[in-house]
């Protein structure tokens, strides 16, 4: 048996290392804008069902990298998946996003949180990780995602999402230890759990702190930055050479925090223009994005255009092209299929 040694592109492009185009992939490029999904929703009504059984989760990852053959295939999961191994059941409702029935909000309840073994309570992952590994092989890079401590704490606090985020935020604002209690409980546990995934195949690991955008500067350098930091820097110490991305939710305001976090690629958002986010990053800076996910609504023509404009703006080393969050429900699945067209025969 031949056993090949070709460094997929977007792991050599994470790494810094020089290729001859920027890798494509799209945040939920597996999920509601494809017909395929929807026919196995209809089957398997409920995500937990869908993320949680191995050969239905593995199916949907696969999905994409069936129709586009991006550069990236990422588990599908939710970031969520590892709080019942803690002790916090939850389930994911449809359209509606994780609802915890019991929402943390006292020190009682951080200090019966159980550490986190994702052997016994996330024996899924391994399976689903190791199937997608051998399904594309070299042709592709496997991504794994964990949900940043902030974040996790959000949903925890608040018991479902949230437009105001006042618990958790009234809790930061008037009993804070609490909530740095749980942060830094969380913090381990998301590290214990990207760990996790990179032993099970992950070659690269995405940490989503969707709701950090909605702090202050200063309050994400008390609540977010130094947990991000905290999780990143256990990560580095076991596997060093695994590349870690971070993404933050409308994260204009934040985009060099973001940089200090020990991430190795920012995600940015299309609220930022791509050379801007590269002059404020710093050219050592890889970066992922950071195409509007509306553009997949325009012509073919218009689509073209704002590749090309983000990916000249970015530069030819250590850019990721992506949109700047999730492909849309109701995207044309041509229009996806375009977009990948279009990025993979791109030249540097």
């Amino acid at each position: 048996m031949v056993v090949s040694t070709q460094v997929p592109q977007l792991l050599r492009a994470a790494r810094g290392e020089k290729v001859d185009r920027p890798p494509v992939w799209m945040m939920r490029q597996a999920g509601r804008y494809m017909k395929a999904y929807r026919e196995l929703r209809d089957k398997y009504p409920s995500f937990r069902d869908r993320s949680e059984i191995p050969e239905v989760a593995i199916e949907v990852s696969l999905q994409p990298w069936k129709a586009f053959q991006p550069d990236g295939v990422i588990l599908f999961s939710d970031i969520v998946t590892p709080l019942p191994g803690l002790g916090i059941e939850m389930d994911i409702a449809e359209g509606k996003g994780p609802i915890i029935a019991d929402p943390i909000r006292t020190s009682a309840q951080v200090d019966n949180l159980r550490t986190l073994e994702p052997e016994e309570s996330l024996p899924f992952i391994k399976t689903i990780l190791q199937a997608l590994r051998q399904e594309v092989g070299d042709k592709s890079t496997v991504l794994g995602f964990v949900g940043a401590p902030w974040t996790l704490a959000a949903y925890a606090v608040e018991g479902k999402g949230s437009k105001t985020y006042s618990a958790i935020k009234g809790m930061a604002f008037s009993d804070p230890t609490v909530l740095h209690q749980l942060l830094a409980k969380f913090a381990d546990a998301i590290a214990i759990y990207a760990r996790y995934q990179i032993d099970c195949g992950a070659q690269v690991v995405q940490m989503f702190d969707s709701w950090a955008g909605q702090l202050s500067p200063q309050d994400y350098d008390t609540f977010a930055l130094p947990y991000q930091r905290r999780v990143f820097e256990q990560v580095k110490q076991t596997h060093p050479d695994t590349p870690l991305i971070l993404l933050v939710s409308g994260s204009a305001g934040v985009l060099e925090r973001m940089g200090r976090s020990g991430a190795d690629i920012v995600t940015v958002d299309w609220a930022v223009d791509m050379a801007d986010a590269r002059a404020r990053l710093g050219q050592d800076m890889k970066v992922q994005g950071n195409l509007d996910p509306g553009v997949l609504f325009g012509s073919k023509e218009f689509i073209r255009d704002r590749i090309y404009d983000t990916v000249r703006k970015a530069g030819n080393y250590g850019h990721i092209l992506n949109l700047g969050h999730g492909v849309l429900p109701s995207t044309p699945e041509e229009n996806v299929a375009f977009f990948f067209e279009t990025a993979k025969q791109l030249q540097y």
